[in-house]
């Protein structure tokens, strides 16, 4: 197609624009209420500290009575089942091979029979207070890392600066998603997040921004190949080149995490589930949000809303 000649769109995606931003933020809005009243996010014992014992019993045993002999040692112990006879106990640090923990094994012999132990994990509080530390760290790091080089890589374009900033803005949607539906998990499931989250929302992370970068660059090369059209016709044109292929890429990742979450493993699956919740978002978000915000700062469209809600009488 010659340069300046315009093209036609069967979608127009970015016309809905704003009806993408408030579906984001009915999303967004109620996991970010509960992210912010306490407790906020459930932590698991990577964070704050404590034990992980997993014990598969020959017949399943009650999970208020095992959180009873736990509690007649003076602990205060979460319990629940991981399958037909295995239980999951979540309590203060118990040290291993210590007296202590010979007591409460031979407890549980005694009253539920023998048992074999598919995972003791113990982290102190302060190595947990360090990785939720190097966590945001890591996030934090990702993010500043992403904005320098896509304003690099842009920085033939015009107001190349506005890439790197949409394209961390579409992660921070992203994460929200992520942090705010496991907030609301954790206060109605009892999820807890553990050092594989992070694992997984920093792939997410990573995600977001490769999808994100395809559409930018076909941006890009549109607004050599259709030079004279309007920055917004050139953004719809680039998007339905790129649905097809974006969607495509994605599906073949969501049914095989959704495989994952259904059958896996119980220690993948909240991984597994990140993944999956992240990478929905992510699809959705370079498409419907990065790109378009890209087409109101062009536009100038939020100074203009700003300026209409200005009080009469107010001086410019």
């Amino acid at each position: 197609m010659e340069a300046g000649q315009k093209t036609t769109n069967v979608l127009n995606i970015v016309g809905k624009r704003y009806w993408f931003f408030l579906f984001s933020a009915l999303i967004i809005i109620p996991g970010l209420i509960s992210l912010l009243v306490p407790p906020g996010l459930k932590l698991g014992v990577d964070f704050t500290g404590g034990t992980l014992w997993e014990l598969q019993f020959q017949s399943a045993p009650p999970t208020a009575a095992v959180r009873q002999v736990f509690t007649s040692f003076g602990y205060d112990a979460l319990v629940q089942t991981t399958g037909e006879t295995s239980v999951l106990i979540r309590t203060k640090e118990i040290h291993a091979d210590t007296p202590e923990k010979g007591a409460i094994e031979q407890a549980l012999r005694e009253k539920f029979g023998d048992f074999k132990e598919l995972r003791f994990e113990s982290v102190g509080p302060t190595v947990g207070s360090e990785v939720s530390s190097r966590a945001t760290f890591a996030v934090a790091l990702a993010s500043l890392g992403i904005l320098l080089y896509l304003w690099y890589a842009f920085r033939r374009v015009p107001n190349s600066f506005r890439y790197g900033v949409c394209a961390i803005v579409a992660l921070l949607h992203d994460a929200l998603v992520v942090l705010g539906i496991f907030s609301i998990l954790g206060r109605v499931a009892g999820i807890e997040i553990d050092s594989l989250f992070v694992t997984a929302l920093l792939t997410v992370i990573g995600f977001s921004v490769h999808d994100t970068i395809v559409v930018f660059d076909r941006i890009r090369e549109n607004m050599i190949r259709h030079a004279g059209e309007t920055f917004e016709s050139v953004v719809n044109h680039s998007l339905t080149q790129t649905l097809g292929r974006s969607l495509s890429t994605s599906l073949t990742v969501i049914f095989t995490l959704t495989a994952l979450v259904l059958f896996g493993g119980i220690t993948t699956r909240i991984f597994a589930l990140t993944l999956l919740i992240g990478i929905v978002s992510g699809t959705y978000s370079s498409i419907f949000n990065a790109s378009q915000l890209l087409v109101v700062w062009e536009n100038g469209e939020l100074g203009k809303l700003l300026r209409r809600q200005k009080p009469v009488g107010a001086t410019t």
